[in-house]
């Protein structure tokens, strides 16, 4: 495809990633604008509303300070007029990551990564740059360059991995492409380390987020009960239940990375001084969100077996690596071995120690990111902390996969013994006493050898000649159920000197 054609492609993916972030903003806050304030409302404010709460929900801390209007109208202290809001709701996140990296597939299936990649990375550095600009308020203040960095790393990023992933997997020709076959073509194993350790760190990550989304939402159906009181409890009108579950909406991805760190081990804060985790919970007075009713009082010790979950996962992505590293070595490959060192070269360890460690500490690195960016404050005092600590679940999610891939990619094989051992110890030769294939393939029946032993016998008492002799003992026909032979009398014995 034409490079222009994948440029123009290209900046379409970036606008549409924008615009639907800030449309799924804009929509809700214009009917709650039409519907819940009427002609009264000032309408200038929902371009800013809307920027605010896209630029949140990419990573953008946000410096908020009440107005004093505000204040004297609900009662809140002067002290807490002021406070950043950091907790992110990351279903805008994860949607600026998915069309990024949809984005960067699609430009290396055009043989045009790079050109789509840059083009379509600034044409979103464009757009966040305008809507930092034209969205900055008093009341929820981000700084400028954090506002066009952070979105603009978390499109460019994805879109990137995206396209190199898919140029070292599919492309024919290009830079990456021969790197590839470079690599590929190491001996022992190693050009297949990389896209192991990538495929196993993939397998991992997944598997986790989904862990966790299952954890969450069986907190969600347990508490279902807790949750509606504290609906019930916030006396809102239908507009603002809607728009309070519309904002839950928004955090569920949050809530399964909290999922993800309770599952780890180290569990998550929801607010300052508190834990929620498998060993034990002290949560103490939270806000009343009717999402935050899903966070159990209390836990059981059984809870803790949870963290074999990680470990499973972890065996899951070494037996995938150690089935393809088996499938690279196995005779009739290209890479495999030949000669005296062919089991050595079909399982080698060197290469399976990289492979481990490389997916325990590449999952580490993405748990502790996934914590981090669900993580962060929600208000003033306590509710400064919420959310998992990114190096408690980093270092239990790497021992966990740790431990888990070392089982399946540093045990022994049974058969790679068996054959090591069969190649040491050769075969004693057979003795063969028969005469050529044919009569292996044909043997004669006992019937037929006893009588041609008779018939020879027969022959010697009546005087036959050595031709005779040698007729009588080349082998007769097989004699079947149906043949029929003359009596023979056998010679007796008789006493000395009769």
């Amino acid at each position: 495809m034409h490079r222009l054609i994948v440029a123009l492609l290209s900046s379409v993916d970036a606008v549409i990633a924008a615009a639907v972030g800030i449309a799924a903003t804009l929509a809700p806050l214009t009917l709650l604008w039409v519907f819940g304030f009427g002609g009264g409302a000032d309408w200038g404010l929902l371009w800013p509303s809307a920027v605010s709460v896209w630029q949140l929900g990419n990573l953008v801390p946000l410096a908020v300070t009440l107005p004093p209007d505000y204040l004297a109208a609900t009662g809140i202290d002067a002290g807490a007029a002021s406070f950043v809001l950091s907790l992110a709701p990351l279903a805008f996140a994860a949607f600026t990551v998915i069309f990024a990296a949809r984005s960067g597939a699609r430009a290396s299936h055009a043989d045009a990564w790079l050109t789509g990649v840059l083009t379509s990375s600034a044409v979103f550095a464009l757009l966040t740059t305008g809507a930092a600009l034209t969205g900055a308020n008093d009341v929820a203040r981000a700084e400028t360059w954090q506002a066009i960095l952070v979105p603009t790393l978390l499109f460019a990023v994805p879109a990137v991995v995206a396209a190199i992933v898919t140029e070292w997997s599919e492309a024919g020709t290009g830079a990456i492409a021969r790197l590839r076959d470079r690599v590929e073509a190491a001996p022992h194993g190693w050009g297949e380390v990389p896209a192991l350790v990538a495929r196993g760190m993939a397998v991992v990550v997944a598997g986790l987020v989904g862990v966790g989304a299952a954890v969450a939402a069986v907190a969600l159906f347990v508490r279902a009960g807790q949750i509606v009181a504290l609906f019930q409890a916030g006396d809102v009108d239908p507009i603002g239940a809607t728009v309070i579950t519309l904002a839950q909406l928004a955090y569920v991805p949050t809530l399964a990375v909290w999922g993800m760190s309770f599952v780890a081990g180290p569990g998550f804060a929801v607010g300052t001084g508190t834990a929620v985790s498998p060993a034990g919970t002290q949560v103490g007075v939270v806000p009343g969100l009717p999402m935050l009713g899903a966070v159990p009082e209390s836990t059981t010790s059984w809870l803790l077996l949870l963290a074999l979950l990680p470990v499973a996962l972890g065996a899951l992505a070494g037996w995938i690596a150690r089935s393809r590293m088996l499938h690279a070595g196995a005779p009739g490959n290209d890479s495999a071995a030949s000669g005296d060192h062919a089991h050595t070269a079909e399982d080698p360890i060197a290469a399976r120690l990289v492979v481990t460690a490389g997916i325990a500490l590449l999952s580490g690195a993405a748990a502790a990111f996934l914590a981090g960016a669900a993580s962060g404050s929600l208000g003033p005092g306590r509710l400064a902390e919420f959310g998992p600590d990114a190096g408690p679940v980093a270092l239990a999610v790497g021992f966990e996969v740790l431990l888990g891939a070392a089982i399946l990619l540093l045990s022994p094989r049974a058969a790679a013994r068996g054959r090591s051992a069969a190649h040491d110890v050769a075969p004693a030769p057979a003795v063969v006493d028969r005469e050529p294939a044919d009569e292996e393939a044909h043997p004669e029946p006992p019937e037929a050898a006893a009588f041609a032993a008779v018939a020879a016998f027969t022959a010697r008492r009546g005087g036959a000649t050595p031709e005779a002799d040698a007729g009588a003992q080349r082998p007769s026909p097989p004699v079947t159920s149906e043949a029929t032979t003359e009596p023979i009398e056998l010679p007796r014995w008789a006493p000395p000197g009769a």
